[in-house]
């Protein structure tokens, strides 16, 4: 009996697998995969409007469904279907899931023309990557639809500031608090390796403790400007992701009253974002124009107006190097800044996979120098940033940094 449950058990678990398949496959293997589940392979209710959501981006149309081989087209125009399909996938799919099925669909199915409609643009899942789709449609975006498209851009930027924004204080903080001591007691702010270490002396072997003859506390003061931070970002296509957290994370660095800020965008041109940065992210978001050429050594030179103490100034380049300008005069004018003192740092991803694209030849040139090009999750950027600012070495920063994106993934 225990056998016969047992067999029927996996007999369900592979119906359930088929199952799966049918879903992935599409209907046009509706027949062979029932062949292998006895002629019993029928759908809930629950898996066959699922089995429809799927069927509108990635088979053929939805009435050929049955005799394509080919999962590649077919949702229709209408409003009133496309609300429906919205909604039916965030019924039954993972927000990561309906992440990547909806920018199969803005990507696939012309949906994005259906973006510049109010009422859809507000049944959409808000993430980064429709972030990025609504930057690169900024021009054609009608009246009608501007603040709607707002709103999601909007709620994007919380949920990262939500996320980041408390680490990033406390990373910067931490860094720049601890590199002085305050004379003022306070028991939560001792400084207990320094303390330790300038006591050792005192340590008493009767007690088995050491009696220190002073106490050493982290100081809470505030200055204002410690350091420069300048943020520089390419808009290039490819980088979309990398711009959308860029922007709230130069955000968050604007409002730290210890660091100066500034937020720059470039292609072939170069944009000063540091007052939109400041005042709010969206505006400095609806002030990038994604796509373009690339002219990296231009946006370096312009930069570098904004270096006042070298050794207080932390150069974040966002890029992924395929450089459109003077390839020589770039590798020369950051070889000078290192040089000088500035901490500089090539950034290649800054996005959720950590997973760039980018010129190789051009970033082993730039390690050569001391600066070092790797991508970064936004999770592990705090790290990153403290790290820097605490005069680490920011190859060893890097090389923990990647370890610890290849453990997570």
């Amino acid at each position: 009996m225990a056998t016969k449950n047992q067999e029927q058990r996996t007999n369900n678990m592979d119906l359930e697998q088929l199952k799966r398949w049918r879903l992935i496959l599409g209907a046009s293997t509706q027949d062979q995969l029932s062949g292998f589940g006895g002629g019993q392979l029928e759908l809930t209710a629950d898996q066959c409007l699922m089995d429809e959501a799927l069927s509108a981006i990635y088979d053929e149309t939805e009435e050929g469904a049955g005799t394509s081989g080919k999962r590649s087209a077919g949702l229709g125009g209408s409003s009133p279907r496309m609300a429906k399909w919205l909604g039916d996938i965030r019924t039954y799919f993972t927000e990561d899931v309906v992440t990547v099925i909806q920018q199969d669909a803005i990507d696939r199915k012309g949906m994005k023309e259906l973006l510049f409609e109010p009422e859809m643009l507000k049944n959409v899942q808000p993430n980064v990557q429709l972030v990025g789709t609504l930057m690169s449609l900024k021009g054609q975006i009608p009246e009608r639809t501007k603040e709607t498209a707002r709103m999601v851009v909007r709620a994007v930027v919380e949920k990262i500031k939500l996320a980041l924004e408390q680490k990033i204080r406390q990373a910067v903080m931490g860094a720049l608090n601890r590199r002085e001591h305050s004379p003022i007691p306070n028991a939560s702010n001792i400084d207990w390796k320094w303390t330790i270490g300038r006591n050792l002396k005192n340590f008493n072997p009767q007690l088995q403790t050491i009696i220190p003859e002073r106490v050493f506390f982290y100081s809470r003061a505030q200055r204002q400007n410690n350091w420069t931070v300048i943020l520089d970002m390419d808009q290039s296509g490819s980088m979309a992701d990398s711009v959308v957290y860029g922007a709230v994370v130069g955000s968050i660095f604007a409002s730290l009253p210890a660091l100066e800020t500034h937020v720059v965008a470039f292609d072939t041109e170069v944009v000063d974002l540091s007052e939109q940065c400041g005042d709010d992210p969206v505006d400095m978001l609806f002030g990038v124009q994604l796509g373009g050429g690339t002219d990296i050594n231009k946006s370096v030179a312009f930069c570098e107006q904004f270096i006042k103490e070298p050794a207080q100034t932390l150069f974040i380049l966002l890029t992924d190097l395929f450089e459109g300008g003077n390839q020589s005069q770039l590798v020369r004018r950051l070889g000078e800044m290192v040089s000088s003192g500035v901490r500089v740092m090539c950034l290649l991803a800054l996005n959720d996979s950590g997973t760039p694209c980018y010129d190789e030849a051009l970033a082993k040139k730039l390690a050569a120098l001391g600066i070092p090009c790797f991508a970064c999750t936004p999770s592990l950027l705090p790290e990153l940033i403290e790290g820097a600012l605490r005069g680490n070495n920011l190859q060893s920063i890097a090389d923990r940094i990647q370890a610890a994106g290849k453990k997570k993934s």
